[in-house]
């Protein structure tokens, strides 16, 4: 005899942009090569970040289960994104550690701390470590970090 054997679930993760989810790439291929509807996650992640400021990139995991079913997850922005808002620039420095692209002040990084916080696998973290991370990110985008 054979035992029929469970489907585990999948984890898909996505760089989608706030209210911009559409079947096209990448959401399309990724949930239809795993047999999901993806104009169902559009309609659900439209609705859930029309809020967000348009285009935000926002980390998205999207769990699928056996049936086809899916949950999802979304995270906050990307710390490089944050970074280069609040210092005004649209690039990292060419030359991170010679060059500075622009500069941020402690109470930027502050700000961005307590949002990144929020992220479940960062809700352990005091907040010092967490700006400290920031700072070192900032660094190897080639943002000051003006005290």
């Amino acid at each position: 005899m054979s035992k029929k054997t469970q489907a585990a679930e999948v984890l898909v993760r996505l760089l989608v942009g706030a209210g911009k989810a559409s079947p096209s790439p990448p959401v399309g291929p990724a949930l239809g090569a795993r047999g999901v509807k993806s104009m169902d996650f559009c309609k659900q992640f439209n609705d859930k970040t029309k809020h967000i400021a348009t285009d935000t990139p926002l980390p998205t995991v999207i769990t699928i289960k056996p049936d086809r079913t899916f949950t999802f997850v979304v995270k906050s922005p990307p710390t490089t994104y944050l970074l280069k808002r609040a210092a005004g620039i649209s690039k990292g420095a060419s030359k991170p550690g010679t060059e500075i692209a622009g500069s941020v002040s402690l109470k930027h990084v502050y700000e961005i701390a307590k949002l990144k916080q929020q992220d479940g696998n960062l809700k352990h973290l005091s907040l010092e470590s967490i700006c400290s991370s920031i700072i070192g990110v900032a660094k190897s985008v080639g943002i000051q970090v003006v005290h």
